[in-house]
């Protein structure tokens, strides 16, 4: 497989291509400002068909030996049918291959976070709902 492209930024990979609507709306959501604080996710967007329908475990393989953070966002077949548009988060460290899903105006919080060090991926995973997705803290 294809190694990922490097970037200071949290990657954010597209494994499905069958919907460029939602891959925008996707991407959209998730670079837009935090409601109130204005935060931001540091992002990077990979579009690539070299990724298309990549498991989790190629994934964690194009990222070995690459200058990348802790973890990575991907869009896959789920977030696009979904009528939410969870976003896979995939560890890359601690436990590689461990995942949980975000909704895209959340992923601020996570990117930011985790990038950080505030924040520990076990923190986001144990925050999930009945459907094993992050939608923030209340």
């Amino acid at each position: 497989m294809k190694h990922l492209p490097d970037t200071p930024d949290a990657l954010v990979l597209r494994t499905d291509f069958s919907d460029d609507g939602t891959w925008r709306a996707v991407c959209e959501a998730s670079a837009a400002p935090s409601p109130g604080d204005g935060f931001l996710a540091n992002v990077s967007f990979v579009d690539d068909r070299a990724f298309e329908s990549a498991a989790v475990p190629d994934l964690i393989a194009a990222a070995a030996g690459g200058g990348y953070r802790a973890f990575m966002f991907v869009v896959d077949a789920v977030t696009i049918r979904d009528a939410d548009h969870p976003v896979l988060v995939v560890d890359l460290a601690d436990q590689a291959g461990r995942t949980f899903r975000v909704i895209p105006s959340e992923m601020w919080g996570v990117e930011n976070n985790l990038s950080l060090g505030n924040m520990e991926f076990d923190e986001f995973a144990s925050a999930v709902d009945a459907a094993g997705v992050f939608r923030g803290f209340e």
